[in-house]
């Protein structure tokens, strides 16, 4: 039976517009097409890994369950044949809700509105959640609810993918309750206080002995290896159009690569395949391959184009 891989984040509904350009402040903009998707690092990873042939869960807070945007989100992961079953309804609370604009050369800006009472919610104990689970993908924005899960998870000898797409305090339980942490540039500089990605990766890993690696979109992702020595993995060229999503299939691709006993080399070239033949594509993670055409990107098939980038 293929890897379960249990995703913890918050699933977001997302009105996604594309346009000529991003409005300046004060201005009005139209739009060439307007998609309504549903997203959210986690649930995107979600997708990922199982159009790449693994399954998912998914865990983490959602809105009242009498509101229309968690029983659309319900409806696509059923669709997609994800499990939902420990996505917890918080009551009188609003599921997250993105608005975000998608210009022509496929970069994306996104405005979200999280309620702050879902950073309350209380997941399911872990015997539930770790039950049958290959390894677990999260953010460090869900660190508040996941951290001692993470942390069990690893004493368990199961495998912790940290998704870190924001600044993360150095004192950070996820640092030593994760196998795997992945930043974006933007946030392992932020994190380390410095402005150059392979200074950020040492200083960081003074303080975890988590692998790690930093994200840089269409010049690929810089990681160190066992003996603390910098290391690079190229971008595949392609052409973009959509980059919203990539990331996360990024993420969901390497921590099944890693499930699956693939050393982190192949994890990372098979992560950047996943990513850049998303971005080729318009749709979010609902754009996402499947593992056929990921395994012909690696055995050399031509895509085209001139750019991947996976933020």
């Amino acid at each position: 039976m293929p890897p379960r891989i249990l995703c913890i984040g918050m699933p977001v509904r997302d009105l996604t517009f594309r346009v000529s350009g991003v409005p300046a402040r004060g201005s009005k903009e139209n739009a060439t097409h307007y998609e309504e998707i549903c997203g959210g690092n986690a649930l995107n990873a979600a997708i990922g890994i199982v159009r790449l042939g693994a399954r998912a869960s998914i865990a983490g807070p959602m809105g009242d369950v009498r509101e229309t945007s968690s029983r659309y989100i319900f409806d696509r992961l059923a669709h997609e044949g994800i499990d939902t079953r420990h996505l917890i309804h918080m009551p009188n609370l609003v599921t997250p809700i993105s608005n975000i604009m998608i210009d022509p050369s496929g970069e994306r800006t996104i405005v979200t509105f999280r309620d702050s009472g879902l950073w309350k919610v209380k997941l399911p104990d872990a015997d539930t959640l770790l039950k049958d689970c290959a390894a677990i993908l999260t953010e460090n924005r869900c660190a508040e609810f996941c951290t001692d899960l993470c942390a069990e998870a690893r004493r368990r000898g199961i495998a912790v993918v940290v998704d870190v797409d924001r600044a993360m305090s150095l004192r950070e339980g996820l640092l030593t309750a994760s196998s795997h942490l992945i930043f974006s540039s933007e946030a392992l500089q932020a994190t380390a206080g410095v402005t150059d990605d392979a200074v950020a990766l040492k200083k960081i890993a003074k303080l975890t002995s988590s692998f790690l690696a930093g994200t840089r979109g269409p010049r690929g992702t810089i990681w160190l290896d066992e003996r603390g020595e910098l290391k690079e993995t190229p971008a595949f060229p392609v052409h973009t159009v959509d980059t919203l999503g990539a990331g996360d299939i990024f993420h969901g691709a390497f921590a099944l690569a890693i499930t699956e006993g693939e050393g982190v080399p192949a994890a990372l070239r098979f992560a950047s395949a996943a990513a850049a033949l998303k971005c080729t594509r318009f749709g979010g993670a609902f754009a996402c391959p499947q593992r056929s055409e990921v395994e012909a990107l690696l055995g050399g098939e031509p895509v085209g184009g001139t750019s991947a980038a996976h933020k």
